[in-house]
């Protein structure tokens, strides 16, 4: 399946973005910190594609990031160039031009530290604004008050005309917002919390968050932890946002308690699937990777290569190097666990697992760099053997003899073959991904797709992209019901696990429960063939259009109308309903899985030839993927997401 052919696209017309301008302000825009920078970059092309030349991002000035990052230029738009001319008038170094990932957007860069030297009077006006002090000594906390009196200021300087939507990402970009409306600014403002700063706060201190969510006590919370400043920092923005929108309902039910306001709209987080989509060549992509990773185990674990890499699986997690947020505890006990299982029913499966968390490193340990270079060095002198080798044996057939394979080989031979063994050794490997290691020169992409599953058993996880990346690369997943992405997709898919997404129960169950799921998860993939484990592949691929901008970008479009009907009544009008929910459609339960879920797994992790072959002959892709799309349920009806029409009397109305 290759799109949502059963979802009908929005027939209304769309808003009038030739007299509106869209600003998008984050701390992140051409800034990689975290998972917001994969949130707008990917969104980028949908967006400019609805917005054309109006469409500009808004963020710190970074000369290291802008060097391979952005074209710089003139801005076409003459607002936009009048409000920099003026700001560059005053002292302030302000930088434009186009990023380059897909879409092109304008970007507008803040250069802070030229602007530095306002701090003290732009905190004292924010304090005059919102009773909300700054320590000095808290640089992040300084950073964004610079960066959002800039961009209030930026927006101070635009006429009434055109309309300007300015849509602002966490509270490094909120002082903004809060200026903006404390200046009175006609300006309609959106603010998204992709995670509340306390809740990521309080679930690291392995607390009962979920199931006390209504026990805090947010202002003494907050001050404990010294982040009370910037707790209010997100809750005024929170409150003075004409509409406030988060990218999940997990995050949503925690915003309600941690910020005392439900969000207006759930934005869930999408993906650009075009950059990701290989067809049914990722099948393909998954098996030259997978040599790849293999290359690289043998030459971490050669000499003690104990294990048939054909019968090996690689898990892996990725993310912050949050041990407890992340599900990183929970996953080293599962894997204890399993390790108990593997042992007792004697499987000849073995399992590699990475963890890939960035964290404090000073260069290669000189012996990891090493246990390269010997793979290197056996590879090499393996095929210098072999070419040795066959020389003779080639020259022995053609005087007719079969020649004595105890003589073929030199003493030589056998001390350079000797002299490499005795070089390996085990050696311990934390490393980041990037294609011109000299460890595993891949990147994260193709890593991923090398690998068999993804294990994300996240306690705080507001959306988990890690997941949704697997997904379109169609590789199974492990994730949670705290994490955005495992609600959604028990919103939408009907039996997830068949589709290789295995949803840990991290709510409702207690933790050793919780991680006695989780090894079952990973025990019963153990136990899959080759074959399953392809089909499985199959079905994971054809739900990456669920998580596409295409699809997911409507909730971001009704958040623009929402705050346009809000700001200027007089002029953007939309009748009452309730917002878009992501609630509705839901994938099958593939015809080929059998009934019962006992049915679907094997007692033994040991399968016969004749279970492959009922398997091969009960599995058809085609047939499969054509009754998904039969069933296909469509989340929207027609008209349920306002979109308007402009009349003639300037009004906007649905």
């Amino acid at each position: 399946m290759t799109s949502l052919n059963g979802l009908p696209q929005c027939e209304d017309e769309d808003l009038p973005v030739e007299d509106l301008l869209l600003f998008e302000i984050s701390w992140e825009v051409t800034n990689k910190v975290g998972g917001i920078y994969t949130v707008i970059q990917t969104k980028a092309k949908t967006t400019a594609d609805e917005w054309g030349e109006n469409y500009f991002l808004i963020g710190p000035y970074f000369e290291q990031n802008v060097k391979t990052q952005v074209e710089f230029s003139e801005p076409p738009n003459p607002a936009v160039k009048k409000a920099m001319d003026t700001m560059k008038s005053q002292g302030c170094q302000v930088f434009f031009g186009r990023w380059l990932i897909e879409g092109s957007p304008y970007v507008l860069l803040f250069d802070i530290g030229s602007a530095a030297w306002n701090l003290d009077k732009w905190k004292g006006e924010f304090w005059e604004a919102s009773n909300i002090g700054i320590p000095f000594h808290d640089r992040e906390a300084n950073d964004a008050v610079i960066f959002g009196s800039l961009t209030a200021w930026f927006l101070k300087e635009f006429d009434d005309k055109p309309n300007i939507i300015a849509h602002f990402h966490e509270w490094q970009a909120g002082v903004g917002l809060i200026l903006s409306r404390s200046q009175k600014l006609p300006v309609a403002t959106i603010f998204t919390t992709h995670a509340t700063l306390l809740g990521r706060y309080l679930c690291a201190a392995s607390l009962d968050f979920y199931n006390n969510l209504d026990q805090f006590d947010i202002d003494k919370e907050a001050g404990e932890r010294q982040i009370y400043h910037r707790y209010c920092m997100e809750r005024a923005s929170v409150h003075c946002a004409h509409v406030f929108t988060t990218v999940s309902q997990i995050t949503a039910t925690e915003a309600e308690h941690m910020l005392k306001k439900s969000p207006d709209v759930v934005t869930p987080n999408g993906l650009n699937i075009k950059k990701f989509s290989a067809m049914h060549e990722f099948q393909n992509l998954h098996s030259m990777y997978k040599a790849r990773i293999q290359e690289f185990i043998r030459g971490h674990f050669y000499g003690h290569l104990d294990f048939d890499l054909d019968k090996t699986l690689f898990f892996f997690i990725a993310g912050r190097y949050e041990f407890s947020n992340k599900g990183a505890d929970m996953f080293l006990e599962a894997l204890s666990r399993l390790n108990f299982l593997l042992r007792v029913h004697k499987t000849d499966v073995t399992v590699i697992v990475f963890f890939i968390m960035p964290a404090k490193t000073n260069n290669f340990n000189v012996e990891t760099l090493k246990g390269q270079a010997v793979r290197k060095q056996l590879w090499d002198t393996a095929q210098s053997v072999k070419e040795k080798f066959g020389r003779k044996l080639y020259n022995a057939l053609l005087r007719g003899e079969i020649p004595d394979l105890n003589k073929i080989l030199d003493r030589d031979d056998i001390s350079i073959m000797k002299r490499a063994i005795f070089s390996t050794q085990v050696i311990l490997h934390p490393e980041f991904l990037s294609s011109t290691s000299p460890l595993l020169p891949l990147d994260y992409e193709e890593f991923v797709r090398g690998c068999h599953l993804g294990v994300f058993p996240s306690y705080y996880e507001p959306w988990g992209y890690t997941p949704a990346e697997c997904t379109v690369m169609g590789i199974p997943s492990v994730t949670t019901n705290l994490s955005g992405f495992g609600c959604f997709m028990q919103e939408h898919v009907a039996d997830p696990e068949a589709y290789g997404i295995y949803i840990v129960d991290r709510r409702f169950r207690s933790p050793d429960e919780s991680c006695n799921q989780l090894t079952q998860f990973l025990y019963g993939f153990c136990q899959q063939n080759r074959r399953q484990r392809i089909i499985q592949r199959n079905r994971t691929e054809r739900l990456s259009d669920l998580l596409d901008w295409k699809y997911l970008g409507r909730y971001y479009m009704h958040a623009r109308h929402l705050a346009l009907s809000r700001t200027f009544p007089d002029k953007f009008e939309m009748e009452r309903s309730a917002p878009p929910k992501t609630e509705g459609f839901r994938y099958p339960r593939p015809s080929s899985v059998p009934p019962s879920p006992s049915a679907s797994q094997h007692s033994s992790p040991h399968h016969s030839e004749a279970e492959d072959e009922d398997e091969e002959e009960r599995y058809d892709e085609e047939e499969e993927a054509e009754r998904d799309r039969q069933n296909i349920k469509s989340p929207f009806s027609i008209g349920a997401l306002p979109q308007g029409k402009k009349k003639q009397h300037g009004e906007y109305r649905n």
